[in-house]
C-alpha cells in the first residue's frame, strides 16, 4: 500500500470509528485503526507488532519501531475517541471536512490526527542512519479504562528512554497532571418503622457521619499538599452523587455515595484509600451498619516528569514555552512507570476535545511537524 498524502491519512483514520466507552453498546474495536497505521508504517520500513489487550476483544496496541539500540524516543498516542452526538455536529464526525482553515472530524484533535503528523515528520529522515530507535506507540482505550497503557505496564514494555504523548496541549509542553480516583461507599443498615429508631439502623445517618469525615480528610490533605503550578493547587475531593432510602416513614436501610479525588503528584492512591478505610471502621461500629468501600475503576496516577529531564528541556527549547501542568489525565504516568521520561505535547487544544465539531487548525500542522523533526534529530540521529 502506497502512503497517501497527509490530508488523506487524516481522512482515512477519521473514517474508521473507534469509540471506547464504559457502556458496552457504544464501545468499538480499534483494530481497523491500528491495522491501517501498521500497513503505512510497514511500507516505510518500521517493524510493526500488534499486541492484543487481554480480556478486551477487538482491542490492541501497536508498537512500530525504526532503528535499534539503547535509548531512543517514543512518540505515543491513543487510537480511540469518545462517543459523539452526530446530530449536534455541523460536519460529518467520521470524515475529514476542511472549512475555515480547519480540519474537522472526531479524533482530529484528540488524537488520531497526531499519527499522520508523526509520519510526515519522520519521512524526511528515513534515508539517514538512526543511532537510536524511534518507536511509534498507538494505544487502545485511553478514553475509558486506560487498558492499553495498563497492558504495556503489565508486559513491562521498555524500549526507549524518552517519550512524548501527543495529547492536545496547544503545542505547549506539559510535565505534570493530577491523578483521578473515582470511589464508591455502600452502607447497609436495617429498615424499620420511623416512629421507633430502635427498630433499625439508619444507613443515611451513618453516611452523614462518613461525609463529615471525608470532608475533614479533604481539609487535612489540602493543608498538607499544595503545588502552585496547578490552577487549583491542592488535591480535591468531590461528593458526586448519593442515593438512599425509599420512603419518609421507613428507617433508611441502604445508602450509597460516589465521589472523585484528584491527587497531586507525590500522593499515593493506596495510601489515600487506606486513610479512608481507617475512618470508616469506627463509623460502622458506632452505627451498627455494614460499610463497603471500593474504587469504581483502578484510577489514573498523578504524573510528573522532572523539570531538568532532557525531554522537558528539548521540548521547551523547540516550542519556546516552559513546561506546565494541566488538570486532565493522560497515559503519561504509565510510560513513566516503564522508566521513560515522558512529556505531553500535541497540536490540538483541550477546549476542542470531546466537543461537537472537533477540529485541528491548519496553522498548527507545520509547526508540529517541525517540533517532531527536532526531537527525532536530537534523540534518534545524534
Amino acid at each position: 500500500m502506497s502512503l497517501p498524502p497527509l490530508k488523506d491519512q487524516f481522512d482515512a483514520l477519521l473514517r474508521l470509528p473507534s469509540i471506547s466507552c464504559t457502556q458496552p453498546d457504544l464501545d468499538q474495536s480499534n483494530l481497523p485503526v491500528v491495522e491501517l497505521l501498521a500497513s503505512w508504517l510497514t511500507d516505510l520500513g518500521f517493524d510493526c507488532r500488534l499486541l492484543p489487550i487481554a480480556g478486551q476483544a477487538g482491542k490492541a496496541n501497536l508498537i512500530a519501531s525504526y532503528g535499534s539500540g539503547p535509548g531512543g524516543l517514543v512518540m505515543a498516542g491513543h487510537t480511540d475517541t469518545v462517543p459523539c452526538n452526530p446530530e449536534r455536529w455541523q460536519h460529518n464526525p467520521f470524515a475529514l471536512t476542511e472549512a475555515d482553515n480547519r480540519w474537522y472530524g472526531l479524533g482530529s484533535c484528540d488524537m488520531k490526527g497526531f499519527f499522520p503528523l508523526i509520519i510526515e515528520a519522520v519521512r524526511g529522515y528515513l534515508d539517514q542512519p538512526f543511532k537510536q530507535p524511534l518507536i511509534i506507540l498507538a494505544t487502545a482505550d485511553e478514553e475509558s479504562s486506560m487498558s492499553g497503557a495498563r497492558a504495556l505496564v503489565a508486559a513491562d514494555f521498555t524500549q526507549a528512554r524518552h517519550a512524548i504523548i501527543g495529547e492536545p496541549t496547544g503545542m505547549r509542553p506539559i510535565r505534570l497532571h493530577k491523578g483521578i480516583m473515582m470511589e464508591r461507599i455502600d452502607i447497609v443498615g436495617q429498615a424499620g418503622h420511623s416512629s421507633d429508631p430502635s427498630l433499625g439502623h439508619n444507613a443515611m445517618e451513618a453516611m452523614h457521619a462518613v461525609i463529615g469525615d471525608l470532608l475533614q480528610l479533604r481539609g487535612t490533605w489540602q493543608k498538607r499538599w499544595s503545588n502552585p503550578l496547578f490552577g487549583v493547587p491542592t488535591p480535591t475531593l468531590n461528593l458526586g452523587c448519593i442515593h438512599g432510602g425509599d420512603n419518609p416513614n421507613r428507617i433508611c436501610a441502604k445508602c450509597a455515595l460516589e465521589f472523585d479525588i484528584r491527587p497531586l503528584p507525590g500522593m499515593d492512591g493506596d495510601e489515600l484509600r487506606a486513610a479512608i478505610r481507617e475512618r470508616l471502621r469506627p463509623i460502622a461500629a458506632e452505627h451498627q451498619v455494614q460499610i463497603d468501600y471500593k474504587p469504581l475503576f483502578p484510577g489514573v496516577p498523578a504524573f510528573e516528569t522532572p523539570a531538568d529531564s532532557p525531554i522537558v528541556r528539548a521540548c521547551e527549547e523547540l516550542t519556546g514555552h516552559s513546561a506546565a501542568a494541566v488538570a486532565f489525565a493522560t497515559e503519561g504516568p504509565y510510560l513513566n512507570q516503564l522508566g521513560m521520561q515522558t512529556l505531553i505535547l500535541g497540536p490540538g487544544d483541550i477546549d476542542q476535545a470531546h466537543q461537537p465539531d472537533e477540529f485541528l487548525a491548519l496553522d498548527r500542522l507545520q509547526p508540529t511537524i517541525d517540533v517532531l523533526q527536532g526531537l527525532i534529530r536530537r534523540f534518534c540521529l545524534q
